[in-house]
């Protein structure tokens, strides 16, 4: 009898909740499109209505020294209250409840967006004429800080049946909103890399110690995964690999062979073509197949893969060295004449319009876009999707330098530790709740509460001046 209570599995809806997210086929990339538009118009009009409370700490990068500020609480807590309910809560329930609405809500934010500045022009309101604007590296925060807000608002939503399955990650074929998540978080990490700023200085050593903490984090779901019987859906990465290994690998990778950041581009474009080729002449059948062997590799073939093959070629490789060339050229290098803001932000929305078109075209002539063998038109789609988000972040400017939000500091000052917290509140209502019988009502409230409480404790670290940084 004490056998079988020793044995009874912590998640005994296992095998249903790993069939819940299995077997998807995506959504469509003008939904993408849709979503993807959602989040930076609302934080560019959250920033327009914060009136003249403006913040440069999201401008440094996340292992700047920031001098400690004397805060208000009251008003620090009650600013950061409203970020959310004008920010993270919208994107919530059009995640959600407003999922069928995406295109409508979309559209609106445009006409929103536009009529507003068409106002603040024929008012003479608008910056022009102020001297010194800021580069886009405070755009590149809080692009970064979009990438994470919904990275961990859909790791727990996609658990209840609120949460539209075609917004789920793809099994094969395909491309949901959250299949998305693990390649742009490597384009995030690309832009603003040592690479990226060309600082060659880190040791083989050294760079293994930044990665550490990734390594720790991958082994440590893997364990803590096995220890709690939790769902863990194969086809995502495979039997042990996870978003952490990959992210690690990639850093590992970039910092044996090391590319001068003015010819990242090139060699990411071959090594793409090169395992496209390679995906195209028969690798794609294996790694979209059920078989495995009993070696390592083939039971973490997709997420291998996905990063090298033959020790050359690789997909998340190939799409950080395309990164860290756009990173250097757009906004560190400093050689070009006439670098001005204005010419960076139409390169980004060029960029933004081609990738997408790239995207379309590899997706209808050479392969469908997958994830799961991270193949060109799904770095193209990537490089598209994310783009977008940073050339719509960049209008916040045309009414106002230099305002960052406090939600957007909170984050950027612990954007891993972020992260690990939602994990862990994911791991912790999984365990918890039953999430596949949960009411649509009694879900919200759940996301609702998961997200306040992410936004809440990310902020009081944020306001005390903690670092969730252990290494």
């Amino acid at each position: 009898m004490e056998g079988r209570l020793l044995d009874k599995s912590l998640n005994p809806n296992k095998l249903l909740k790993e069939q819940f997210v299995s077997n998807l086929t995506g959504s469509s990339m003008s939904e993408i499109a849709a979503l993807s538009t959602i989040v930076p118009a609302l934080v560019v009009l959250r920033k327009w209505s914060s009136g003249d409370n403006t913040r440069r700490d999201a401008a440094k990068k996340n292992d700047d020294k920031v001098l400690p500020v004397r805060k208000d609480w009251m008003q620090y807590f009650s600013t950061l209250v409203v970020d959310y309910l004008t920010v993270v809560l919208p994107v919530l329930l059009v995640f959600t409840v407003l999922a069928e609405w995406a295109y409508t809500c979309a559209i609106s934010l445009i006409i929103l967006i536009s009529v507003y500045i068409m106002f603040k022009r024929s008012q003479s309101h608008l910056k022009a004429g102020l001297s010194q604007p800021p580069s886009l590296r405070t755009d590149i925060s809080s692009y970064r800080v979009s990438v994470v807000l919904v990275t961990c608002l859909c790791i727990l939503a996609v658990d209840f049946k609120i949460f539209p399955r075609r917004y789920a990650k793809a099994e094969t074929y395909g491309s949901g909103i959250m299949d998305l998540g693990v390649g742009s978080f490597v384009v995030a990490n690309a832009l603003v890399s040592r690479q990226a700023r060309n600082i060659t200085s880190m040791s083989f050593r050294a760079a293994l110690s930044s990665v550490s903490p990734l390594v720790f984090l991958g082994f440590a779901r893997i364990i803590s995964t096995s220890g709690v019987d939790y769902q863990v859906h194969v086809g995502e990465y495979g039997v042990h690999w996870n978003f952490f290994f990959t992210l690690a690998a990639v850093s590992i990778l970039t910092s044996i062979v090391r590319i001068h950041p003015k010819h990242c581009g090139l060699v990411g474009l071959l090594i793409l073509a090169g395992y496209q080729i390679w995906l195209s002449s028969g690798l794609n059948e294996y790694l979209i197949s059920d078989k495995r062997s009993a070696d390592i590799i083939s039971q973490n073939k997709e997420g291998v893969y996905s990063i090298l093959d033959a020790g050359i070629n690789a997909g998340y490789w190939g799409m950080f060295l395309i990164g860290v060339s756009l990173g250097y050229y757009l906004f560190v290098d400093t050689s070009s004449k006439g670098k001005s803001r204005n010419t960076q932000v139409v390169k980004v929305w060029v960029l933004a319009a081609a990738f997408w078109i790239l995207a379309i075209i590899l997706d209808r002539y050479i392969e469908r876009v997958s994830r799961r063998m991270c193949n060109f038109a799904y770095v193209m789609l990537v490089f598209g999707q994310n783009f977008q988000v940073l050339s719509i972040l960049t209008l916040a400017d045309f009414i106002s330098y230099e305002k960052n939000l406090i939600l957007e500091d909170a984050f950027n000052q612990n954007m891993l530790g972020s992260f690990l917290l939602a994990n862990i509140l994911t791991g912790l209502v999984n365990l918890s709740v039953d999430t596949l019988s949960a009411s649509s009502l009694t879900a919200f409230m759940i996301l609702s509460v998961y997200t306040f409480t992410l936004c809440m404790v990310t902020g009081l670290a944020h306001f005390f001046g903690v670092r969730m940084k252990f290494w």
